[in-house]
């Protein structure tokens, strides 16, 4: 089972990935952008990916790292930062790491893990793993900030297992490829709060040949009073816990998010 998405194994992912939909239209970016310029020093991002979040956080005038296991999303994250200035360049490291055991030579006043790489970790151990990192380059009082989905027992109960669903527009790659995205529930293990899901790009090419992608990885949902225990073992005090990225509190939408801000004990 990876336990980091197949990220790091498939290069068509990084390729792909700016181009999708609800990708380009997810509407946290300018959640993580105020709450990074609202703190003094530098900002790690934990799954910086391509830099959808990272990028506009260094053009807001943050200093911020970006931490990512696969190589082939840094290299397109390096590639766009290449189009910016100097000035937000220089704002920008990036480290090739993975989220359970990294180590950086600096000390951040906030963490992000924005759009739920947290949970390709499957179990306690390397979601303790994790935090325990985290806690090791926060400052005194830092902050971290933890993305996840709030689980709907409606969509965890659906009878649609092997189905291939999905009603996002297809959409273009810079060098005419056409792409429609698919999703698929392979298994869901109601023990251990873990589902198999496939996603399935068919790519028609410019010549009209077809090729059919697919990216399978597990992802453990979490429910609100364990991921609060994980944090408080951990050694975290939440501060707040957002049902969108609007800050409207937990519990005012079904199913909504389930975003933490939490503060360093330490």
């Amino acid at each position: 089972m990876k336990r980091d998405g197949g990220y790091g194994d498939y290069e068509f992912i990084a390729d792909l990935y700016d181009h999708v939909v609800p990708y380009r239209e997810r509407q946290d970016v300018s959640f993580f952008v105020e709450a990074a310029k609202e703190v003094d020093g530098w900002v790690l991002e934990v799954g910086c990916g391509t830099g959808r979040v990272l990028i506009p956080t260094a053009r807001a005038g943050v200093r911020i790292t970006g931490l990512d296991i696969s190589p082939h999303m840094l290299a397109v994250c390096k590639e766009r930062l290449g189009e910016e200035s100097a000035e937000v360049q220089n704002r920008v490291r990036l480290v090739e790491g993975d989220m359970r055991n990294f180590s950086v030579e600096r000390s951040f006043s906030l963490v992000t893990i924005p759009f739920r790489p947290f949970q390709h970790l499957t179990t306690v151990e390397d979601q303790l793993d994790c935090l325990g990192s985290i806690q090791r380059h926060l400052a005194p009082g830092g902050r971290l900030i933890l993305d996840l989905f709030n689980p709907s027992l409606e969509a965890l109960t659906r009878d649609n297992l092997g189905q291939e669903l999905g009603d996002e527009p297809e959409f273009s790659t810079p060098d005419g490829r056409k792409v429609k995205r698919l999703n698929k529930i392979v298994s869901r293990d109601h023990f251990k709060q873990v589902i198999q899901v496939e996603l399935i790009y068919d790519v028609t090419y410019r010549d009209g040949r077809e090729e059919r992608l697919v990216h399978e990885f597990p992802m453990r949902y979490l429910y609100r009073f364990e991921a609060e225990h994980l944090l408080a073992r951990a050694g975290f005090e939440i501060e707040n816990i957002y049902a969108d990225y609007n800050k409207q509190p937990y519990g005012s939408i079904y199913p909504g998010e389930l975003i933490f801000v939490a503060r360093s004990l330490s």
